[in-house]
């Protein structure tokens, strides 16, 4: 992978500005807009009727209104839910969002994204369909393009499959003997490990198979500076009220 193919910043907003407002909502990316980010961070899943949204959890109850497993609503019941008086009054009414509202707000903007594929277990190779077709649709003929993301081997699959141009990046929250080669098999430019993960006998060997090095979530400074020692490419971070993504390692 050429440097040209990598078009995106350094540091990245975790689920739009997750803890200063309600997570995977609209009102979450704007406020990590005002802090500066230009990239951020969500996760996606189909409801029952296949709507792409977002909704970090399998069930509804800890950030939303709602109760039971997401994947087993429809939309029009999703959509009536409350998103935001979970955080606090401020955010009371915001609605769950859809992946083509945030679409709409990333275009307009020029901002990047990166979809973690969060599918119900049991449909994740139709959610990275899901996905991949709508991103494909929804971004089509813009030069910045989303970074598919997942923990999951069957929805990058998924995802290769119907959009394979699209770029991948596979998650990790724990090193294994065959990551990188996982990485390898499912045409993957990146690996996004937690931040714990990452030595430089990891970062080196992923680099020399073109992929960019990614951690999440980095929230201290200490953390921040390991990393840039690393030599690694990329921080998602809660704390978009802490550092600046101004310039590649600001703080």
């Amino acid at each position: 992978m050429r440097l040209s193919d990598w078009p995106y910043p350094t540091w990245i907003a975790h689920r739009g500005a997750g803890l200063l407002a309600p997570e995977n909502t609209l009102a979450a990316f704007r406020l990590g807009a005002q802090y500066g980010y230009r990239m951020f961070e969500c996760d996606a899943k189909l409801s029952a009727d296949e709507v792409v949204f977002l909704l970090h959890d399998h069930h509804l109850d800890r950030t939303s209104s709602g109760a039971g497993v997401a994947g087993d609503v429809l939309w029009r019941d999703l959509s009536r839910l409350d998103a935001g008086g979970w955080h606090s009054r401020l955010f009371a009414g915001e609605p769950l969002c859809t992946l083509e509202a945030v679409a709409q707000f990333c275009i307009a903007n020029q901002y990047a994204l990166n979809i973690e594929i969060k599918p119900t277990p049991g449909v994740e190779y139709r959610t990275g369909e899901c996905v991949a077709a709508l991103v494909q649709n929804l971004w089509k003929g813009q030069a910045l393009q989303p970074l598919l993301t997942s923990f999951k081997e069957d929805a990058l699959a998924g995802a290769k499959t119907v959009a394979p141009a699209l770029r991948r990046g596979l998650l990790l929250s724990d090193w294994r003997d065959d990551s990188l080669g996982i990485a390898e098999r499912l045409s993957c430019v990146a690996l996004v490990c937690n931040h714990g993960l990452w030595d430089a006998t990891r970062v080196q060997a992923a680099k020399a198979l073109g992929m960019k090095t990614l951690s999440y979530t980095v929230n201290d400074l200490q953390t921040v500076q390991h990393l840039q020692a690393l030599g690694t490419d990329g921080i998602i971070t809660d704390r978009v009220d802490l550092f600046s993504p101004g310039s590649p390692w600001t703080v």
